[in-house]
């Protein structure tokens, strides 16, 4: 690193670390760095207290900042979709960014990754750094064919879009535009507020906009079927008693049908539209959207528009607006007398009173689909997470909703206070009996009526044998999934013979086995000793890891490039292999200085590891070595062998090598490779603007390593033109080291070392083959067809769920008759089940290395789930169950798209939700590896439900003697 004022690495740890800690404030930039780099400084830099063993190595030096691994197209710059933070990239406040790159500079062509922290909420407000802009879609009215993507940012306004459309379709700025999102094919909406930002709009990634520029004569082109379709639209068509406002939304093809809302609630008195008003009206974001269609829709059968990632919200919504018994109650108004605007652990009966109006809205029967802003804004006033635009989890806003609606609609007004008591030795019908009272004197609402259930929890202390019996409410099952023991990897296998290319191989290893596991297991298919495997990430042409034997598999992602070297030996114990140390080799360009840019140098190829003598190695040694290594895919010819001196006079232009660098002496191949390369750097210098400048070249006099005597007009009767030279570099192969330790004429190379190839553009064009350095073979176990995953059935599932299983070390239970943490052993039971069972399917699993989707398919009933075998409570009566809905989640980690299958029912019928799309379905299309969440109806609770504490009973003797609490009682027929 150049001097010049940079801190030692103690200073650059504690200011960086500091700047870390800054809280993101609306409007700061913020700066992404590839998170592989932002490691290899921690490294360096010690910064971690855990990991000082290479502070200060020359190898760990991460040289300058490499974004390029974020990108999707390195010229276009583009990030890859589904980066996740921390595990991809860092974020760092300007400050950061600003020392960091005046200490290590930036590769060469790279434009800083710069966003900005938009505020998120709509009442409760967050910070936080848009990583990922929005793709929107401009388009002129007249000419819609011609669309053009733009990104833009969430806090972006209105005004910002426009002023952008006009310039983008040379529209002058003294003319007047308006704006219009197109929702669906003849379904528009006016975007009539230039202050709103992006994210108030409620735009979302792939919207259309529309700019219209208004005719010569004052008219609007689109004003003509506006003022047909008002008079059908002037009517507020929102059941809300706080009155929503209609907006000018409309849609081209029909008149005077039923139209498609906004569950808005706006302060808004304007409740008409008028055609010839002003684009800036008076209109808000959260008003009334109107949508039309011919004929009216049936009830229940009303999309959901997507505000922006809202889709997750929309399959939630429309699983619990087919929940039968809930939708009754809402519809019926009973939860009119039942609001709870008291309870501090509530949100004051708005969220009842906003999931009470789209349910309204969505079975009216009028509706096309509703657009559920308002219903979205009262969640994200309690609920931060949910009031941005990010995608979420359908399961984690049902679970929010379910407990709001609970909390708003609890008819205990003031709970009292009682003591959890353990089982001891009690009988267990007793201790549920208690348990299950003592809930319903805190907790009595529609949702624990409907959703809840009882567990029964038992603990055995593994010193003590004391058992700790407890039962517990439950409002959903979360059960885990079958786990596939093993794990199916693809990896390289490059081996010592030259001649040989990479072997790709697909092999079978223990899921959470180690490294030695998978050398183990590729040895065994391709013959090669599992003591001589190295492990390798390449990431990048160069090493981003080596992993050791003991390191555990699930460091691995599947994205991941492993390559697996054989070298000479790799076992401690082997004291052949000790004389030895695997030497990372690096494969750069030079790139010859220009007007433009300085010369510097680029990583290409796959890297190499090769085993070479500790000690007694000198540069023709090691020069023999690689050429021999690369023979494969770098041209031999007899001109390189011995030369005669008539290019004697010129003299290296690298770090390493002592010998002037050259092919031939005839013809085109005689060059003079000291011009080719170009200029060099002052030594110790670090790059700019580059991957490697030269740094060492005109100062060879002053390199420790390599042999002493220089190449003089003296000593050129025999010498030999080199192909390639060398240079000592950092792990990243992004910065040359100036000078090495020497001893006499031999290289002194450690562990620690890694060595740059460096090749002059012209030489690497005649001799080096890259059609044929990238060739590799397919192993027959490439070729053999995968083990197709097999399904498991639900109740494989469930069973998993109530086996004895021993507590983790992180999740240790307090035993209070050993007077200290155990890790006890657990076992669930299932003692009672509500009228809708949720079955939260875990597909998603997480830690710290490993994020992942279990997309295996589990095989559940549409009709006749008996559940009572599992059931625990020996009185238990039957327990059937029939499927009414589905959270389907499609796609991977970070991202996907949710939908919902649900059978309605007033016609019995499935149907497949899509956002704002509704189509029929069938049965056969419902069991799918998307299934997420599934909500089941308990066969006798169709037409009725019943008390509370009936659940406790059997179900068969819900309208009998074993009735607790007539009073809690409710028809909704």
């Amino acid at each position: 690193m150049a001097e010049g004022g940079v801190p030692d690495l103690e200073t650059q740890k504690n200011e960086i670390g500091n700047l870390l800690k800054t809280a993101p404030v609306k409007g700061d930039s913020w700066y992404l760095i590839d998170s592989r780099w932002f490691k290899q400084w921690k490294k360096y830099v010690g910064f971690d207290n855990w990991d000082m063993y290479n502070v200060g190595e020359r190898g760990m030096f991460p040289g300058p900042i490499d974004n390029s691994g974020l990108f999707a197209e390195v010229e276009s710059q583009v990030l890859k979709e589904h980066l996740i933070d921390e595990l991809d990239y860092v974020l760092v406040p300007t400050e950061a960014w600003n020392k960091l790159v005046s200490w290590y500079a930036c590769i060469e062509g790279e434009k800083p990754i710069e966003r900005k922290v938009v505020e998120h909420g709509m009442f409760v407000k967050h910070c936080k750094v848009e990583v990922y802009l929005l793709e929107l879609k401009l388009c002129e009215n007249n000419n819609m064919d011609n669309v053009v993507t733009r990104h833009f940012s969430k806090a972006d306004t209105i005004d910002t879009i426009e002023k952008e459309m006009q310039k983008l379709f040379s529209i002058s700025l003294e003319k007047e535009t308006r704006l219009w999102n197109r929702y669906m094919t003849n379904t528009y909406e006016p975007l009539n507020k230039p202050d709103s930002t992006v994210q108030d709009a409620g735009l979302y990634q792939g919207q259309l906009l529309v700019i219209e520029l208004k005719n010569e004569d004052g008219t609007w082109p689109r004003q003509t079927s506006q003022t047909k379709s008002s008079t059908a639209t002037s009517r507020n068509l929102s059941t809300s008693p706080k009155s929503s406002t209609c907006s000018n939304s409309y849609s081209s093809s029909s008149l005077s049908s039923p139209s498609t809302v906004s569950n808005g609630d706006s302060n808004n008195s304007s409740n008409i539209l008028n055609s010839s008003s002003s684009t800036r009206g008076s209109s808000g974001y959260g008003s009334m959207n109107s949508s039309y269609r011919e004929s009216p829709s049936q009830a229940g059968l009303c999309g959901l528009s997507n505000l922006g990632n809202t889709c997750f919200m929309n399959s939630a919504l429309q699983c619990l607006s087919n929940t039968g018994p809930l939708t009754d109650y809402f519809l019926q108004g009973k939860y009119e007398e039942e609001l709870n605007r008291e309870n501090p652990l509530g949100m004051r009966g708005e969220i009842a009173e906003a999931y009470a109006e789209l349910i309204k809205q969505m079975w009216s029967g009028r509706n096309v689909y509703v657009a559920p802003r308002m219903f979205k804004t009262q969640v994200g006033c309690f609920a931060p997470q949910f009031s941005g635009y990010q995608q979420q989890d359908s399961q984690e806003l049902l679970a929010f909703l379910l407990d709001g609606l609970h909390e708003d609609l609890n008819r205990v007004k003031k709970k009292p206070y009682l003591e959890l008591k353990d089982a001891n030795g009690r009988e267990d019908e007793i201790v549920a009996t208690e348990a299950w009272e003592n809930h319903r004197l805190r907790n009595n609402s529609i949702i624990v009526d409907i959703f809840h259930g009882l567990f029964k929890s038992t603990l055995v202390c593994p010193e003590c044998s004391k058992v700790s019996v407890t039962f517990d409410p439950f409002c959903y099952l979360t059960l885990p999934l079958p786990m596939k023991k093993d794990r199916t990897m693809e990896i390289f296998l490059v081996r010592a013979d030259p001649k040989s290319k990479p072997t790709q191989y697909r092999v079978i290893v223990p899921k959470l086995g180690t490294i030695s596991d998978l050398c183990t297991t590729l040895c065994q298919i391709s013959g090669v000793a599992a003591e001589k495997m190295v492990v390798t990430d390449v990431y990048n042409h160069r090493f981003h890891k080596t992993y050791r034997q003991d390191e555990a598999l699930n460091h691995i992602m599947d994205r991941d490039d492993i390559f697996v070297y054989e070298v000479s030996g790799a076992g401690e114990d082997d004291i052949e292999s000790s004389k030895y140390i695997n030497l990372p080799i690096y494969f750069r360009e030079k790139r010859l200085r220009s007007s433009n840019t300085p010369a510097g140098t680029i990583l290409f190829g796959q890297p190499l590891l090769i085993s070479v003598p500790k000690d007694n190695i000198t540069l023709d040694n090691l020069y023999d070595l690689i050429l021999a290594r690369i023979s494969r895919y770098v041209k031999q010819t007899h001109k390189e062998i011995i030369e005669s001196n008539n290019c004697g006079s010129q003299s290296t232009d690298n770090g390493l090598s002592s010998e002037t660098n050259g092919i031939g002496d005839e013809g085109e191949e005689e060059m003079d490779l000291q011009n080719a390369m170009g200029d060099n750097e002052e030594p110790g210098s670090e790059p700019e603007n580059s991957q490697s400048d030269s740094s060492a070249a005109d100062e060879n006099d002053k390199m420790e390593n390599g042999p002493t005597k220089r190449t003089t007009k003296e000593n050129t009767q025999n010498y030999r033109k080199k192909l390639f030279t060398f240079n000592l570099v950092n792990a990243y192969g992004t910065s040359d080291f100036s000078s090495i330790t020497e001893d006499g004429t031999f290289l002194k190379l450690s562990s620690h070392s890694t060595i740059a190839v460096d090749w002059d553009p012209e030489i690497k064009k005649m001799y080096y083959d890259d059609q044929e350095a990238e060739a590799y073979d397919k192993h027959e176990s490439m070729s053999q067809p995968q083990k197709k995953r097999s399904s498991v059935a639900l109740r494989d599932c469930i069973e998993l769920f109530i086996t004895m299983e021993v507590l983790g070390e992180h999740d240790l239970w307090y035993c209070p008759i050993c007077k200290k943490h155990q890790q006890a052993t657990k076992k669930f039971d299932l003692w009672s089940l509500p009228k809708i069972l949720v079955v939260h399917l875990k597909r998603f699993s997480y830690n710290r290395y490993w994020r992942d989707k279990l997309d295996t398919l589990v095989e559940f009933p549409i009709r006749d789930l008996n559940m009572s075998e599992f059931v625990y409570n020996p009185k238990a009566g039957l327990y059937v169950y029939d499927l009414v809905a589905v959270s389907n989640h499609y796609g991977g980690m970070g991202g996907g798209h949710y939908t919902a299958y649900a059978k309605n029912k007033i016609d019995g019928q499935w149907y497949y939700f899509d956002d704002s799309s509704v189509s029929g379905a069938s049965e056969d299309q419902i069991v799918t590896k998307a299934a997420y969440v599934l909500f089941y109806q308990r066969r006798d609770s169709y037409s009725h439900f019943d008390s509370p504490s009936a659940s406790l009973s059997t179900p068969t003797e819900e309208n009998g003697e074993n009735r607790k609490h007539d009073e809690d009682k409710m028809d909704t027929n």
